[in-house]
């Protein structure tokens, strides 16, 4: 019940007690006056002696007496409910007044009453206007500079208009007040001043508290930006020169040296990069970019990347993707391989023998939405019960004997649960200790429109062999076939494979087999079968193509297929083999292809601004050996004079220099003859949210973060060579 209807319902009681009050009175009158005219008409009977006449009288004078009684009794009440009813309202913090339909005051509390004090007019029957002229003549109430006539007018207005809507006033004591007038029946006016001095001094001090924390975020942001480009500038020389070293030649303890701080460098930038990430997902400052991408590729990338450290623990990386589920989304490239990375590296990591399996499944959501359900099973160290519930927590790498000697933040599984669900999705985590874990999250994700189709080329084989030693990589493979309307036939070891393909009467169209088999492997096995006179093609899959060039049977693959298999690749090859017509071009060369050979024209000159000599010379060290002309500026004014003297194809711009940084260098490039067009790629150390696009903003046409990669390097010099230059690889042919 609110304040208003409990006002008005003691108003009612007191109301209905008068009215009861003023019928006993009248009936009382009645009886008093019947009283004298029974006492007249008594006196008159005694006169006459009539006894029963008498009696009468008595009778109804009593009945008038219990009528008089019930009459003060409620009267009584009447002036008990008033009593209660001020009390009430005198209790109220609020103010609380009632004006009639002529604006003049019928009640009003002491809280509506004590701004008003030291003014004996202020009672019952005052007029609203008179009120309002106290409070802004006297100075009890601040105006806010707007002149006092004005306000009266304003206010009075105010109660004229067809709704009165909730008003803020400040009075001169220094509490501030909402006042809510609503109009009652019978043209009355009830004002309610609610105090809101508390709630305003609550809210000043929320808003004062946002600042300050909104101001350390910003100062934790820029500590950490700071922090990252402090890092990530000398880092650049530390992993960069190491690469570089493990280019040259090198004894096998060197490289391991070299090698050992190259990787060293990129664990502790994946630990800058963990503690970025949680920072910006922790201040709500990172955003998804969704694009189209393929899921399986992405997938692919990722244990490709995490290949070399599988290999030297024995351990099988292994990829089953649903065959009848398409492969290209809507999502944030970036991101999701970066979910895929932590899950997967994570499961790696914790392994020491068997094998990492990705799962991907799903079924149709809604016309263009996929729900996709992925699982990383590995056979690590696995995760005790009592850990599992805090596992995804901040920092919450299990420290126990059996895995006190894996490094690492406690980031990444927290990081990947933030991004899972920032993507609208959930993850989730089974283990057995000892025996292995799995991870595993789902999501919903669009179908990209600009899906390509696969080429629906004929597949004419009819019976494949697959020689493999890994139960599931074997059974992967036999749905993958089988799915092409295949016959296959599994073997388990290279011995058993020669044994059925040298069977009598054995009809085989392809032998797909792994590399890396006990006893017989891959390439083994295909030089046996070659002296035996067999002359099936045959298709290697390895997890490390790079390294078999050398071997004799090299030359009698029909493919090599990188392990783990995109199905797209194993369709194409099917194809390929299909294709009489096109054997000889599918055919394994027995060296790598050449790089392109020197053509006629200039070489293509590159301006790079870096205002720091170990990073210019690990500039110069990767691109050593390119068909090009280099040039160093040490700042951005410098930049400038050799844009004007030299005229690049291509600028490599550091961001961060000296006198004049990166941006307004661009800026000023911009508006010169030629700079216009011209491409300029930002180098930077900054990695926080809104540094990309804050540098692009500036006029840059891609950004390369630093320790720089000699791939990305390359592959931007060869994106923006211009023509009628040569060939910037030419050099590294005739060397190579």
């Amino acid at each position: 019940m609110t304040m208003f209807d409990k006002l008005t319902q003691e108003r009612r009681a007191r109301l209905t007690a008068e009215r009861q009050l003023d019928h006993r009175t009248r009936e009382l009158d009645a009886a008093l006056a019947q009283l004298d005219t029974v006492r007249r008409e008594l006196h008159r009977m005694r006169q006459q002696g009539h006894t029963a006449a008498i009696a009468e009288a008595q009778r109804s004078a009593e009945v008038q007496s219990r009528a008089r009684e019930d009459t003060e009794t409620a009267q009584r009440s009447a002036v008990m409910a008033e009593r209660r009813l001020w009390d009430s309202v005198n209790t109220i913090r609020d103010g609380f007044a009632v004006f009639n339909r002529n604006h003049e005051l019928v009640i009003a509390n002491q809280a509506y009453l004590g701004v008003f004090s030291g003014y004996p007019e202020v009672q019952p029957g005052i007029p609203y206007r008179r009120l309002v002229e106290i409070l802004a003549y006297d100075g009890r109430a601040q105006l806010d500079g707007v002149a006092a006539d004005a306000w009266i007018a304003a206010m009075l207005a105010r109660w004229d208009s067809d709704r009165i809507d909730p008003m803020i006033l400040t009075f001169s004591r220094g509490d501030t007040a909402r006042i809510y007038d609503r109009r009652a029946r019978g043209g009355d006016i009830v004002s309610l001043v609610r105090d809101i001095t508390e709630s305003q001094r609550h809210a000043a001090e929320l808003e004062d508290a946002r600042r300050r924390a909104e101001a350390a975020n910003r100062a934790k942001s820029a500590f950490l930006a700071n922090m990252s480009h402090e890092i990530r500038t000398p880092m650049n020389g530390v992993v960069g020169m190491a690469e570089l070293l493990c280019d040259t030649a090198l004894s096998d303890e060197q490289h391991l040296y070299a090698e050992t701080i190259r990787s060293s460098g990129e664990a502790l930038l994946n630990i800058i990069n963990d503690v970025l990430d949680f920072s910006k997902i922790e201040a709500d400052k990172l955003t998804l970019h969704p694009e189209p991408f393929d899921l399986e590729r992405c997938i692919h990338e990722v244990l490709i990347l995490l290949q070399a450290g599988a290999r030297n623990r024995s351990i099988d990386l292994l990829m089953d993707y649903d065959l009848f589920l398409p492969t290209r989304f809507l999502a944030d490239p970036g991101r999701m391989r970066q979910v895929m990375t932590n899950l997967i590296g994570n499961a790696v990591k914790f392994t020491e023998k068997g094998h990492v399996l990705i799962r991907v499944v799903g079924i149709e959501a809604s016309d263009g939405q996929q729900q996709l359900n992925v699982t990383v099973e590995d056979t690590g160290i696995g995760i005790a019960p009592e850990n599992i519930d805090t596992i995804f927590g901040e920092f919450a790498q299990v420290e126990d004997q059996a895995n006190r000697k894996f490094e690492g933040t406690g980031l990444g599984l927290a990081i990947t649960r933030r991004l899972i669900e920032l993507m609208g999705g959930q993850i989730w985590v089974e283990s057995e200790l000892g025996k292995g874990t799995c991870f595993g999250f789902s999501l919903t994700l669009p179908l990209a429109e600009d899906a390509p189709q696969v080429p629906a080329a004929p597949i004419r084989l009819h019976h494949v062999l697959v020689a493999d030693d890994h139960l599931i990589n074997r059974t992967i493979l036999q749905r993958q076939l089988e799915a092409q309307g295949l016959a296959v036939t599994l073997c388990a070891s290279g011995v058993e494979a020669f044994e059925a393909i040298d069977r009598p009467g054995a009809n085989f169209d392809l032998l797909i087999t792994d590399h890396e088999m006990p006893g017989l492997d891959g390439l083994d096995l295909t030089a046996r079968l070659r002296t035996a006179g067999h002359r099936l093609p045959v298709i290697l899959l390895s997890s490390s193509p790079a390294v078999l060039r050398d071997h004799p049977a090299i030359g009698e693959l029909r493919a090599i297929l990188q392990k783990p298999l995109l199905r797209h690749d194993l369709v194409r090859q099917l194809q390929r083999l299909s294709n009489p017509d096109g054997a000889d071009e599918t055919a394994m060369p027995a060296a790598g292809p050449r790089a392109p050979r020197a053509t006629g024209g200039r070489r293509m000159r590159i301006l790079t601004a870096e205002d720091n000599r170990t990073n210019r010379l690990v500039f110069s060290k990767m691109v050593e050996g390119l068909a090009i002309d280099l040039s160093f500026a040490e700042d951005g004014q410098q930049a400038i004079e050799a844009f004007r003297q030299t005229k690049p194809d291509l600028i490599f711009m550091d961001i961060s220099m000296p006198e004049m940084d990166g941006r307004a260098a661009t800026r000023a490039i911009r508006q010169m003859p030629g700079g216009a067009q011209l491409p300029i790629i930002a180098l930077t150390a900054h990695a926080m949210a809104g540094d990309q696009e804050d540098i692009l903003a500036a006029g840059l046409d891609h950004v390369l973060t630093k320790p720089l990669k000699k791939p990305l390097l390359l592959d931007m010099i060869r994106r923006y060579q211009p023509d009628g230059v040569c060939a910037v690889d030419a050099v590294l042919d005739q060397t190579g």
